[in-house]
């Protein structure tokens, strides 16, 4: 038998347990909680919360958690709208966005840790930094080779336009790629749901000419093709886009392109 020596923080711990004392409607809140700077390994807190006193939504009691309880819990978070995708956390087993997911969706104890398959840079906060290096590859912005009018935008049909929606709409909050079991084990090389969404937002774009160079960009065995449509993309996706559908779309633009 191999014997195997496990890294000393791979074990999470369990942690302390807040109540909340007087309270009659509680719902009990486990939050995986790591400071890398103490040395310490990564535990389990447990909070008591009084929802007579809460909002309604998961970001609403990690909020009253930090502003009430425990001031030392970190997490991203900024628009409360699921407009920024900054708080993109894995909530009871499922990524989302914790500022429109509704406790009442979920039955008996919430768990929350960060998104899997990221570094940790302390408690709820997931390392973010390559997946928007890999964004930067694909170069997100309008690319033409004729000049922009004078006088006016660039127009688009309203045909042209609906192509756009369902793409758009991505706020690059990860939830997606981080489900992704070929981004867990290929991301250095894979771009992953969330980049070829957006990869295929600006290939459907008709005011963007630049179409061969961005499938050359991407016709390459790893980037791509590492996609298994195994659709966790899709059923995790926070904002109801489908990413798996994207990643075909690009496929099939280059199987038309090679049969030019």
């Amino acid at each position: 038998m191999v014997e195997f020596t496990l890294p000393r923080n791979s074990v999470v711990k369990k942690g302390k347990l807040y109540k909340a004392d007087g309270a009659t409607n509680i719902r009990l809140f486990q939050v995986y909680r790591w400071d890398p700077d103490s040395g310490e390994n990564p535990r389990i807190d447990s909070y008591e919360i009084d929802m007579d006193q809460c909002g309604p939504m998961v970001l609403d009691a990690i909020l009253k958690i930090k502003n009430e309880i425990d001031s030392s819990l970190t997490f991203r978070r900024s628009c409360r709208e699921g407009v920024c995708g900054s708080c993109a956390m894995n909530i009871n087993g499922k990524n989302t966005l914790a500022c429109i997911k509704a406790i009442s969706d979920y039955q008996g104890t919430i768990k929350i840790f960060p998104l899997p398959h990221m570094s940790v840079i302390k408690d709820l906060v997931a390392d973010m930094s390559h997946f928007f290096e890999q964004y930067a590859s694909i170069k997100p912005w309008l690319t033409a080779s004729s000049e922009a009018p004078a006088d006016s935008e660039r127009l688009q049909s309203r045909e042209d336009r609906a192509k756009l929606d369902g793409l758009y709409e991505c706020v690059l909050c990860a939830s997606c790629s981080t489900s992704c079991p070929s981004y867990w084990w290929n991301s250095d090389k894979y771009l992953g749901p969330a980049i070829l969404l957006q990869a295929y937002r600006w290939l459907a774009d008709s005011r963007d000419d630049n179409d061969q160079e961005r499938l050359n960009e991407l016709d390459e065995s790893f980037k791509l093709y590492r996609c298994h449509t195994i659709m966790n993309c899709t059923d995790t996706c926070p904002k109801g886009l489908n990413p798996a559908k994207a990643i075909a779309e690009i496929k099939k633009r280059l199987v038309e392109r090679d049969h030019l």
